[in-house]
């Protein structure tokens, strides 16, 4: 996964992810969406075949970059309990 930062400032960045869809972006957006230092998380796709752009603003001047990291991790997370309860089956 590519990641290109178009804007960084304090409480915003806007990325593109490369090569995602909306089955990713969704659950991103709504994972992100579930911090409450969190004011505006949202995705766009221009074109059919155009990749993503995020956009997340917080309250209170902190950085989105590690709250988008962690929503990344809590996601992963959720896959590896999928893969460990359907591995019991």
């Amino acid at each position: 996964m590519i990641v290109k930062v178009l804007d960084l400032e304090k409480d915003k960045v806007r990325l593109v992810i490369q090569g995602e869809g909306h089955t990713f972006m969704n659950a991103l957006v709504e994972e992100i969406l579930s911090d409450p230092d969190v004011d505006v998380a949202k995705y766009i796709i221009e074109f059919q075949f155009s990749d993503p752009e995020l956009l997340v603003t917080t309250k209170g001047k902190k950085n989105p970059l590690p709250i988008i990291k962690k929503a990344c991790k809590r996601i992963s997370g959720h896959c590896n309990e999928l893969i460990k309860d359907l591995k019991k089956q």
